[in-house]
């Protein structure tokens, strides 16, 4: 118990401290940066600061298949399950881009903003006005090549059963006739890291406590997406690969 403590209260502190260190350096670049050049910049500091969590809180991700190439000049939806508090840090550490989360992060200390810096679409899903201007924010990164992640169950559930997607950023990948990458994530049901049916808190607590995780991440291939399709169907097709993914990711697991 004692132990769980410290590793608890030594990876909050270097969370916070690798974020506040890795944070002014990137945001001076970003802006010296030239356009063409930015995209590049930022994935190559996601990466960076996603895998230093990643290896702070002792999780190592085995992948199962390739990250494929883009097919094109637009940009790419990822679309995955949630099911711990770590998956934002897996799926940039893999891929990069940027992620959809929860308005009320854009004001938390140091982390909000790493997320505005990195260029995070935050969305109130309670509100329409906000949910409509993100589905128009995340078009247009598409449209602008942008690799946008984000979880469509809207939060993060227990268990391999993926729950109905929500559509609003499928619209924005049918209007923007983006690819659509679906991911399936599982976690040992014996791990810390994995959600179990508790408060966000609590579970970012246990998450912290815990001893080190394997956990496996399945990558589909790339869903084409036209504008002649309706949206709720390319949702669909989504989630039944997530689905698929996450039976294959499970095996990985061994549990």
């Amino acid at each position: 118990m004692v132990r769980a403590r410290v590793r608890q209260v030594a990876r909050a502190t270097g969370f916070l401290g690798i974020t506040a260190v890795m944070v002014p350096p990137f945001a001076r670049d970003l802006r010296r940066a030239r356009p063409g050049e930015q995209r590049e910049l930022r994935d190559a500091w996601v990466k960076r600061w996603a895998s230093a969590l990643l290896r702070l809180f002792a999780i190592e991700v085995d992948v199962e298949g390739a990250v494929p190439p883009r097919s094109g000049p637009r940009g790419r939806l990822l679309v995955a399950n949630h099911r711990s508090a770590i998956d934002i840090g897996v799926l940039l550490a893999t891929f990069g881009g940027k992620m959809v989360s929860r308005d009320d992060v854009a004001g938390w200390p140091i982390v909000g903003a790493a997320a505005r810096t990195a260029g995070t679409v935050f969305v109130d899903r309670k509100n329409a006005e906000s949910g409509a201007a993100a589905i128009r924010l995340i078009q247009n990164q598409l449209e602008l090549g942008e690799t946008v992640a984000l979880f469509p169950e809207g939060t993060t559930f227990e268990g391999d059963d993926v729950r109905p997607f929500h559509g609003g950023a499928f619209v924005a990948a049918v209007r923007a006739e983006a690819e659509i990458l679906p991911v399936g994530l599982a976690y040992p049901k014996s791990s810390g890291a994995a959600y179990v049916n508790e408060t966000f808190v609590k579970h970012l607590g246990r998450v912290a406590r815990s001893e080190s995780t394997r956990m496996a991440l399945a990558v589909g291939e790339p869903i084409a997406v036209t504008r002649k399709e309706r949206a709720k169907n390319v949702a669909e097709r989504a989630h039944d690969r997530v689905q698929a993914l996450v039976s294959i990711a499970r095996q990985r697991c061994g549990e």
